[in-house]
């Protein structure tokens, strides 16, 4: 693996089963291998605490409270305040992921679209960004970000980018930023990666969707964060830059949108 020193995998789910034996190997594999910081994402507010406590533990590990698109209809219905409260703790730098995903449609979109503004409403408030999931809902999302914007300035990010030119133009009109998943690394993502080209490197940055999407050369793996590292090389060489470049830039990136999160000291 190419070690590429103190990056950031801005969005993984150290919460889920697939890593509840192993959450202390996966902190340290990951800084073996260059990932110096992680973003853990809240997807249940009923799971909170559990997303909390693995952020506390762990100086290096970050996390933001939220609630998925898939579970808009299941989760206990809350309200920006709700949301803000629980923000408050210091480990906490970022609200979501949200969003919509119409492909499974797991919630009706109604409900996506009513947790997804609230969410919005949480970031204008406090400042924190949020995260936005889209899926085969592009239209609807950017229609969203830009209503609520008008009402008012909010920062964020589109997570696991996968959509067009389309969204990356609505995205860069917002001022926010961008991050890159595995995916690029798929042998048929073509078009993903000459739109990836066209994303300015100020606007980057690099995660892992752990413990999905693990990129090549692990795919069908459990996806992990130290993984990122692969995301991170392949990325640097899609945007044409040293991969030290690539590095410097989308760790100030992250530091910049979560400017609440410490970089601290890394051991």
């Amino acid at each position: 693996m190419n070690n590429i020193i103190n990056i950031v995998d801005s969005h993984c789910h150290l919460d889920f089963p697939d890593f509840s034996e192993d959450v202390e190997g996966v902190v340290s594999r990951a800084g073996e291998a260059g990932v110096g910081w992680m973003l853990t994402i809240g997807t249940h507010v009923s799971r909170f605490d559990k997303t909390l406590a693995i952020a506390e533990a762990y100086d290096n590990v970050f996390c933001s409270v939220g609630i998925h698109p898939h579970e808009a209809a299941k989760e206990p219905e809350i309200t920006s305040e709700h949301l803000i409260r629980m923000a408050a703790r210091s480990q906490v730098v970022g609200f979501g992921e949200t969003g919509l995903d119409y492909h499974y449609e797991h919630s009706p979109r109604q409900a996506q679209q009513r947790n997804f503004r609230l969410h919005i409403a949480a970031a204008r408030q406090t400042g924190l960004p949020v995260i936005v999931h889209t899926r085969e809902a592009d239209g609807d999302t950017l229609n969203i970000l830009r209503e609520e914007y008008e009402k008012g300035p909010f920062t964020g990010l589109i997570h696991c980018f996968s959509s067009g030119p389309e969204m990356v133009k609505g995205a860069m009109e917002l001022g926010f930023y961008i991050s890159l998943s595995g995916i690029i690394t798929f042998k048929g993502a073509h078009e993903l990666r000459e739109t990836a080209k066209t994303i300015p490197l100020e606007r980057l940055l690099v995660e892992t969707d752990a413990p999905y999407l693990a990129p090549v050369p692990k795919r069908g793996k459990r996806n992990e964060p130290a993984y990122a590292a692969y995301t991170a090389a392949a990325a640097a060489e899609i945007k044409g830059v040293a991969p030290e470049t690539f590095a410097k830039a989308t760790t100030g990136n992250f530091f910049r949108l979560f400017a609440k999160a410490e970089r601290g000291e890394l051991t």
